[in-house]
This record gives C-alpha cells, structure tokens and sequence, in this order.
C-alpha cells in the first residue's frame, strides 16, 4: 500500500497531477478540493494516497489531507460507488459539505453529484448516516493568479467529462455558468457547472 507520495509538482491539472518522486513520475487523480490547495509545477507537495488495483490497472487517488481520503475511502464502500464516483463527490462538494448532505439527508444536493441519481443518493445517505464524521480538512487553500478565459474553458469542459459527463453535457454547463457570471479560475468554474441542474 503507497501511503503518500512527497515530491515536486510536474504537472497540474484540475483531475490530475504528476509528481516526480526520486526521479519517477507518478500521475495521482485528485478531486478539486485537492487542486485548489496542489501549487504551481516546480513546488513540491505531499499526496495522500488511495491505491486501488483492478484487473486492468493500477491506479493512485491523491488527497490533500488524511480526513478528505478517508471521506473517500468511506464513500466507496457503498454498493454502487466507484472511485471515479467518490472523486466526482468531493469535486462538487467538499468533504464537510459532504457530510452535512448526508448528516440532513439532502437528497437534492447529492444527485447534483455527475452520475448520482436519487437511489444513489438515497443509498449514499443510508449506509454512511453513521459512518462519516466530522471533516477537519482545510479545503480554502490559495488559489493560482487568474488563467486566460479560454484555459479556463478548456480545463473545466476536460474535467467534467473526466468527471462523467457528456462533452456536450460539459460544455453546455460551462457556458450557462459563464452566461450568469464571470469566473476567474477553472476550479470555481467546474465547481459552479457541477451545480448546474
């Protein structure tokens, strides 16, 4: 079991990173709530790992802290739930928020959740009511200066259908976001679109 990784950022991106740990370059899926808090390539970072091996692949879950992975870890024990799913989970809602939906049976804000319906969400709050406690991660890290408009774009369209969705699905969401605001940063823009009903 890889426990975490420390090393230097090689690339970021807001589903991904790769990190050059003693000359290796690992690639670790990371949620936004992650993102936000990974720095510019170069600075180094330590991810909280989740190795999850299947008969096709080996795959790293990076997490900024021990409480967000420990969310995800919970919420993949549900029937149902995958980690492509639990990391779409804490990409549209950070891990406390998570656990209010869950703690007030909020239905309506889980199937925001790409590839959550109301059974899931029903399931979702069944099984974890009294298995996920209080969250004490720090999910309001600094955030990078402002990316031209069209990154940003670019970026949250490739999240989102990493994330589940449709290209057109994706892109219709972004430009409804970008219709009613402005949006500095392509994790407020992903946040925003994963809320878009």
């Amino acid at each position: 079991m890889i426990e975490y990784l420390f090393g230097t950022v090689v690339t970021r991106r807001p589903t991904s990173c790769v990190v050059d740990v003693g000359g290796v370059g690992y690639e670790v899926t990371i949620p936004m709530s992650t993102f936000e808090l990974v720095p510019k390539a170069g600075s180094t970072f330590k991810f909280y790992t989740h190795h999850h091996v299947r008969e096709d692949a080996e795959l790293l879950f990076g997490f900024a802290s021990t409480e967000e992975r420990a969310v995800f870890r919970t919420l993949i024990g549900v029937s149902g739930v995958g980690p492509r799913l639990g990391v779409a989970a804490l990409s549209a809602l950070p891990a406390d928020e998570l656990r209010r939906c869950v703690a007030s049976s909020d239905v309506a804000s889980l199937t925001r959740i790409p590839g959550v319906g109301r059974k899931t969400a029903e399931r979702i709050i069944v099984e974890l009511r009294d298995r996920l406690g209080p969250i004490e991660g720090d999910v309001s890290g600094k955030k990078e200066p402002v990316d031209p408009q069209s990154t940003i774009r670019t970026d949250a369209v490739l999240a989102l259908e990493s994330l589940g969705l449709s290209r057109a699905a994706a892109e219709k969401q972004v430009a409804s976001v970008l219709r009613k605001q402005d949006v500095d940063t392509a994790e407020d823009l992903i946040r925003l679109a994963l809320r878009e009903r």
